[in-house]
């Protein structure tokens, strides 16, 4: 039995249910039943019934699956896979910036821990972050947190001037002026499209800033034949598919993101074997940032 075969076994076993990330390798994303950005995998994590969900992804991510379903086993393959950003801000400084600013509203990127989230008033996407942006009164103070760089692209495009947390992405974060003229110069006729966690002089040089769901679905009905992609390379692997025979080209060198690598399919396979590593949450934390993830979803 190949490695492969052995892990729809033990799914149809399980009853298990397998999202992956854009970002995850090619042969992880090949055999999920899901894949996509985090928006779409909160959507699909929220509708299951699955009593298992193997989640292929960082561990914010899959904290939110166990917080949009409860009641299913979460496994995440791979523990050590983190996101820096979500590191870059914690429950405490945010319960002291809300007891120093009663008034504000406490926007998270999605992009931050459970206990994070269960501290703030409603969470956001790169996908939706200009909507629920959008949708708050203005004359109402924001902090937008943790993600400096989403933030303020929002913040600019909106006219909405906001507190930023000073966190970011360092795989974003660090494409460049440089890397993006260099790729126009090489490919003059394609559009170029980037990631909302880029830096704002990076978006200003795009042809538009989408999220990683946002770019698929908009390169797959184009018209137009030649892209350049600024995110993870990860995202390459499913527009190779989705949209065959369109030319794609990655900035140089290519944004990679090693936590998002580090899911395997040696990993799931073991995962599904033991049943763990399981993503535990108190039923506390589950309830308090549940909230904000359905303010969300209900705009």
């Amino acid at each position: 039995m190949t490695l492969r075969e052995e892990i729809l076994s033990l799914k149809n076993e399980r009853k298990a249910i397998l999202l992956a990330h854009n970002y995850c390798p090619d042969d992880v994303q090949e055999i999920a039943d899901f894949t996509g950005d985090s928006l779409q995998l909160s959507i699909q994590a929220a509708k299951t019934k699955a009593p298992v969900i193997v989640f292929c992804g960082v561990r914010f991510m899959a904290e939110t699956a166990k917080i949009l379903s409860p009641d299913s086993i979460v496994l995440h393959p791979v523990p050590d896979a983190g996101c820096p950003m979500a590191e870059m801000v914690n429950a405490e400084r945010i319960r002291a910036f809300r007891q120093s600013h009663p008034d504000h509203m406490l926007v998270a990127y999605v992009n931050t821990t459970a206990e994070t989230k269960a501290e703030v008033d409603i969470c956001c996407t790169s996908a939706n972050a200009e909507r629920i942006v959008a949708s708050i009164p203005a004359d109402r103070p924001i902090l937008f947190l943790p993600d400096r760089n989403l933030g303020a692209n929002i913040s600019q495009k909106l006219n909405r001037p906001m507190e930023l947390w000073p966190g970011f992405c360092p795989i974003h974060d660090r494409i460049t002026v440089e890397d993006v003229k260099a790729a126009k110069a090489a490919h003059p006729h394609a559009r170029f499209l980037c990631h909302p966690e880029c830096r704002p002089e990076i978006v200003a040089l795009a042809d538009e800033a989408l999220s990683t769901g946002g770019m698929i679905a908009r390169i797959c009905n184009a018209e137009e034949s030649e892209f350049i992609i600024g995110t993870e390379s990860g995202i390459l692997h499913r527009l190779s598919i989705d949209a065959a025979g369109k030319k794609l080209y990655p900035l140089a060198p290519p944004p990679v993101c090693p936590d998002m690598k580090k899911l395997s399919l040696e990993a799931i396979r073991d995962s599904l074997r033991s049943n763990t590593p399981e993503i535990k949450l108190s039923a506390d934390i589950i309830e308090k940032a549940r909230k904000p993830i359905e303010r969300m979803l209900a705009l």
